[in-house]
């Protein structure tokens, strides 16, 4: 190639350079070399001369910043944020031109700042050189200009940078170079430097303005602009949306690109957290940062299965972790691992010490993010953790991972573009949509340096070229440029509804179209816009034909089959009422016959968070005050018995068994604050010794039992049991089988009476109770239990013992309850087999886990609407609602 055969193109942006060289391409322009201003400096500079990248300039300043003295800055020198406000300082200051060292006397925050420079200027590697350097250097080799560019010709530029001024002057004096604006403004300092100025007659493209509801609005109708156009054959590569800051609106587009299967390249980068690689280093950040706990552990396990620590561990492997159990403490995980044996793990291997060592990893914190990083990532997701904790300190690297971008992956020059302003302004194309034309956002105010505010070193020296005026700029270039259509757009409110005003830029523009975010669009961009803007279109579908059946019939006061009606006989209805019951599943099937359907055909369940409760609600407290009960009964039983033990006695038992029972809980179960989790366990204590210490007469020579299981429930311990809990109990005439366990059970020592007592720690009922309304089934089916297992012979005493408040009340004649409810659990299951599986007063109630299946305030409105059809239809059922 032959010196005179060489040109060379300069260019602003990835874009522009991308378009550039498929243009030289598609030309066979051969010599010619296209680069950015910068990199045509460091090619004349020579040698191994590159310019200081974003990346290397926040390693080094995370390398000398400890140890560098900052002045008045001190203080603040380690917060997160630091790094990035001392690169972008350091980068204005170079940019501009100013010699910070010279200036140093000026000011100590100058003198500060010139000493981070300085210490940063010696950790850089061999060659990298700020702008003012590569200028020198450039200039001592401007003879060989000729033979390195040949002809330099500028494009799409608008302003450069004061640092590069003298170079582009000293260059006009050995090579031909073209300053080529086409219809875009000319910086003054052009004027008599020898460049030549090239300017065409701007472009007159047709402008439209619309007022959107909302930014989210606004990126609905630019993808429905986009795919019009593309319907209508223009080529994807002449169709750009763009706005100054794309930040606001990168989530919508996102999400409306994957929608639309539109290739929607994104110029400035993809947030690294939308993508998989990024999710696994932010699940990675979640553990370094807030700890090791069982949730974030399943989330990196999924996300980094092949990574050297978990891939020793066998398929499955998470199975051998309780479900319920936070494990958000050191001491839970130990446990867990102390009593993890090999038949636990899924190929029957014992793994304790290849999970031992995960956890120990990972549990190391920030101060260990690089090595936790090296062995738990790699490929891109290694390469997003470097570049993170390269932009800011450790501690919060979470948040830092939030602000890297990364490629999308299309090819630019083939795609419909989304991008900054100020891309677009250097690659101008035929259809441009510029949203987010609002007030204070475009054009962006302009702000002073986090580190040398104006006082110091005015704005104006130290940002020559403002966010705003550049903001100004390349809208007026994008409307000078662009040959086909633009379209301007704003939103009139923000997310949480506040009136926004225009930008200054798009009131000159003529009088706005208003949009409607509810108007149906001339062009749907996706299958999901085009049926919900088709309502004729969508009634169709069989999804929204069933949606809107229900949402009809759930507003009638007919009894539906949206309200629980199944055909009779039903083999699922069926298959569930043969099952054995418990107190509490045949309580849900007379009180709401829909919500035992729900729960025990369908199998619904609420979802349990792992997440650590600020108190522990109704349900657990009682679970807990149980397990702390069953314990210290036990070791009771174990010393000689309840019925000898005096009242320091079983305080003694009562607090081993709440450090026990504490101990398994911390490693199975989420737990309250410690302060609150301690009064919790105080309270706990209270209310078991109070349980333990009722003043009733004790049966001779009794013994006492807790949670006893009956029907073929499981033992939960290995202590004795009264009876074979393995025998059915069957309740006549209904064709039920129970199970369950017994709170506490006392039988006297000539097993001619036995207590059954069933603890309760909420408030007792204002009066006696018998039924409650079909609530309290367990006093008595556990006393037929106990009967049916003990034998007729044996007197059977049953009551609900509220220790709070010292309140025993005992169930008066059990075997006409027991008629009673053998006679509504008949016509229960009669009512149920025949398809009545409808709400009852229990369905919506501030207790019902299923709620959320039910429509919005059912309580209040739903069951009340459909309340007189179901107690019709369920007839016998419906009396039980009504006993004491």
């Amino acid at each position: 190639m032959t010196t005179a055969s060489r040109s060379t193109l300069v260019v602003h942006g990835r874009l522009a350079m991308r378009e550039a060289r498929l243009a030289a391409a598609r030309d066979g322009r051969h010599g010619l070399q296209i680069m950015s201003f910068e990199q045509a400096a460091v090619r004349l500079a020579g040698g191994f001369a590159r310019p200081i990248d974003e990346e290397s300039l926040r390693a080094a300043i995370l390398t000398v910043l400890p140890e560098t003295s900052m002045g008045e800055l001190e203080s603040i020198k380690m917060l997160p944020g630091m790094i990035g406000a001392a690169a972008d300082t350091l980068h204005k200051a170079w940019r501009a031109g100013i010699d910070l060292a010279a200036r140093a006397g000026d000011h100590p925050r100058l003198g500060a700042i010139a000493g981070l420079e300085a210490a940063v200027l010696a950790q850089l590697p061999e060659g990298m050189m700020r702008p003012v350097d590569i200028v020198a250097s450039a200039s001592s080799r401007i003879a060989h200009a000729p033979a390195i560019f040949g002809d330099l010709e500028i494009v799409g530029l608008t302003e450069l940078s004061p640092c590069w001024r003298p170079l582009v002057k000293q260059l006009a004096n050995h090579i031909p170079v073209r300053w080529t604006a086409g219809p875009r403004s000319v910086p003054a300092w052009l004027a008599n430097c020898g460049v030549n100025v090239i300017q065409t007659e701007a472009e007159g493209p047709a402008v439209r303005s619309f007022s959107c509801a909302t930014a989210y609005h606004e990126a609905i109708e630019a993808m429905r602009w986009a795919r019009a156009l593309l319907a209508s054959g223009i080529s994807p590569s002449e169709i750009a949306i763009a706005t100054a800051s794309p930040a606001d609106y990168d989530d919508h587009f996102l999400a409306f690109r994957a929608d639309a299967n539109i290739g929607l390249h994104f110029v400035h980068g993809v947030r690294a957290v939308a993508t998989r690689e990024g999710q696994a280093a932010a699940a990675l950040a979640d553990i370094v940062v807030r700890g090791l706990t069982q949730s974030r552990l399943r989330r990196l396990a999924s996300l980094c299965r092949e990574s050297a620590p978990l891939s020793g561990l066998p398929d499955g492997w998470l199975r051998v972790l309780p479900s319920d159990a936070p494990l958000s403490t050191s001491a839970a995980w130990n446990r867990l691992l102390a009593r993890l044996r090999p038949e636990d793990w899924p190929d029957r291997t014992d793994h304790v010490p290849a999970l031992r060592a995960v956890v120990e990893k990972l549990a190391k914190g920030p101060n260990a993010a690089r090595e936790i990083g090296e062995a738990f990532l790699k490929g891109r997701s290694l390469s997003i953790w470097r570049k993170a904790l390269l932009a800011g300190p450790a501690t919060s690297v979470d948040v830092t991972l939030d602000t890297l971008k990364q490629d999308d992956g299309l090819e630019a020059c083939m795609s419909v573009a989304w991008m900054p302003a100020s891309a677009l302004a250097a690659s101008p194309r035929r259809f441009v949509r510029l949203i987010g034309l609002n007030s204070s956002r475009w054009p962006r105010a302009i702000a002073e340096d986090r580190l040398i505010p104006d006082h110091i070193i005015p704005t104006a020296e130290l940002d020559p070229l403002p966010v705003s005026l550049a903001d100004r700029r390349d809208f007026e270039t994008i409307l000078a440029t662009t040959s086909g259509e633009v379209v301007l757009s704003r939103a009139r409110r923000d997310s949480d509804g506040r009136m926004l005003g225009r930008s200054p830029l798009f009131a000159a523009y003529g009088d706005e179209t208003y949009l409607r975010r509810n108007a149906i669009p001339e062009h749907a961009f996706s299958e999901t816009d085009r049926l919900m803007a088709r309502p004729q279109e969508f009634a169709t579908d069989p999804q929204a034909i069933s949606a809107r059946t229900c949402w009809r019939d759930w507003r009638t006061v007919e009894i539906t089959p949206h309200d629980g009606l199944v055909r009779p006989d039903h083999p699922l209805i069926l298959a569930i009422l043969v099952r054995t019951q418990s107190a509490s599943s045949l309580k849900t099937l007379l009180r709401s016959p829909l919500g035992f359907l729900w729960r025990y055909a369908f199998g619904w369940k609420s979802p349990q968070s792992s997440a650590e409760p600020l108190v522990l609600d109704a349900l657990a407290a009682g679970d807990l005050i149980h397990l702390v009960l069953d314990r210290a009964l036990r070791i009771l039983e174990t010393a000689g018995g309840l019925a000898s033990a005096n009242a320091s006695a079983i305080e003694r038992a009562v607090a081993e068994a709440v450090g026990a029972v504490a101990l398994d809980w911390e490693s199975e179960r989420p737990i309250p604050p410690n302060v609150i989790w301690g009064r919790t366990l105080a309270d706990a204590r209270l209310l078991a010794a109070q349980a333990l210490a009722y003043g009733d007469a004790h049966l001779p020579g009794s013994r006492s039992y807790g949670e006893v299981p009956f029907g073929g429930s499981e033992p939960k311990t290995t202590a004795e049991l009264p009876w074979d809990a393995s025998l059915p109990v069957t309740i006549p005439d209904t064709g039920f089988c129970i199970a369950g366990y017994i709170d506490r059970l006392d039988i006297a020592g000539d097993g001619s009476r036995a207590l059954v007592r069933d603890y309760k720690t909420g408030k007792p009922p204002k009066r006696e109770i018998r039924l409650n309304g079909g609530r309290e089934l367990q006093r008595c089916l556990y006393a037929f239990a106990v009967k049916a297992l003990l034998g007729d012979h044996v007197a059977i005493s049953a009551s609900l013992l509220y220790p709070r408040e010292a309140i025993d009340l005992q169930l008066d004649d059990p075997e006409a309850t027991l008629a009673e409810i053998i006679k509504h659990l008949r016509a229960a299951r009669s009512a149920f087999a025949s398809g009545a599986a409808l709400p009852g007063p229990d369905t919506g109630s501030d207790y019902d886990d299923l709620a959320f299946a039910l429509p919005a305030n059912a309580s209040a409105t739903y069951c009340k609407r459909k309340q007189s059809a179901a107690i019709e239809r369920l007839g016998e059922v419906a009396q039980v609602w009504e006993a004491e």
